[in-house]
């Protein structure tokens, strides 16, 4: 007689997982290829904590928008995104980033973060007392946005009396929200990786990058903003120049990839998906393709 095994006995078991999602930049692009391999390979995201842009691409994906945002992200042209950068004026950052959360909110609405699906966590920075703040509650809007408040880019975030930056300045893998949960596994994503030595096996996924995105353009867009900011400048005054932007982002990486070390040194997760700290610059959205497809085969390269 032959026995059939009753299709609950056969199905794979699923792994929970808490997700910390780290900041760096351009490359936290890399966050949407391992989110989607965990998701093709049976392991549940029950959990996110993330820091600037792992704040960004964490509470899309809490709020079930990441197909659309990547979309969106894709179809922009230059002009668009010039359309959203609202200059500011203050010197406290280039662009104020409102108009850039209002497009996020025709995307994805204005949920608070406590009436979200999956528990979340945004890291920011209280630059004044020098101390990393959990926003947990509260508009997930807001809280994505004090999390990417990156210095000399985005001006920061006024909020009940604190001035709050990018969390990565503080805390670049945010693992501790993930401690007291009983998922799995606690997987971290460092975005600031040793540098890449040899390329990966390539494990194909499906893109549909356009090439008159607005990422294959954002050199010359900071080109554009900073002529902008130049002409209202008076002579005596510093004016903003790409040299600047990209010094300041370049010290801002390496002392990131040395607290994240340090951080994981300390508190080591279950498991660590590096990301080469070299892949791509902060600012270099124009390799949004090529993080995506990173992300995913170093997700296989890792768990697979």
């Amino acid at each position: 007689m032959t026995l059939t095994k009753h299709p609950s006995q056969t199905k794979q078991k699923v792994t929970t997982v808490s997700l910390v999602l780290g900041s760096g930049g351009a490359r936290g692009m890399a966050h949407i290829g391992i989110i989607r391999w965990l998701e093709a390979h049976n392991y549940q995201i029950k959990s996110i904590s993330g820091s600037s842009i792992g704040a960004l691409i964490g509470g899309i994906y809490a709020a079930g928008k990441l197909d659309e945002c990547e979309t969106w992200f894709k179809e922009l042209s230059n002009t668009d995104i010039i359309a959203l950068s609202d200059i500011a004026w203050n010197r406290s950052g280039l662009i104020k980033g409102d108009k850039l959360v209002n497009a996020f909110r025709n995307l994805i609405g204005n949920p608070n973060i406590e009436d979200l699906n999956i528990p979340f966590t945004a890291v920011a920075t209280d630059i004044e007392n020098e101390k990393e703040i959990w926003l947990q509650k509260g508009s997930l809007l807001d809280a994505m946005r004090a999390s990417t408040a990156l210095p000399m880019v985005f001006t920061p975030v006024y909020t009940d009396g604190l001035t709050l930056v990018d969390g990565g300045v503080l805390n670049p893998v945010p693992i501790a929200p993930t401690f007291g949960q009983t998922n799995d596994l606690i997987i971290a994503v460092n975005l600031g990786g040793k540098p890449k030595v040899a390329e990966l096996p390539v494990v194909p996924i499906e893109t549909d990058l356009n090439e008159d995105s607005w990422l294959n353009h954002v050199t010359a867009l900071f080109d554009s903003l900073f002529a902008r900011f130049s002409d209202e400048t008076s002579e005596t005054e510093p004016t903003l120049n790409w040299d600047m932007i990209d010094i300041s982002n370049k010290a801002f990486d390496s002392m990131q990839s040395s607290i994240a070390r340090q951080q994981l040194a300390a508190y080591p997760p279950d498991i660590i998906i590096e990301i080469p700290r070299d892949a791509c610059g902060m600012l270099e959205f124009n390799k949004i393709n090529e993080m995506i497809e990173l992300g995913y085969r170093t997700a296989e390269n890792t768990l697979g």
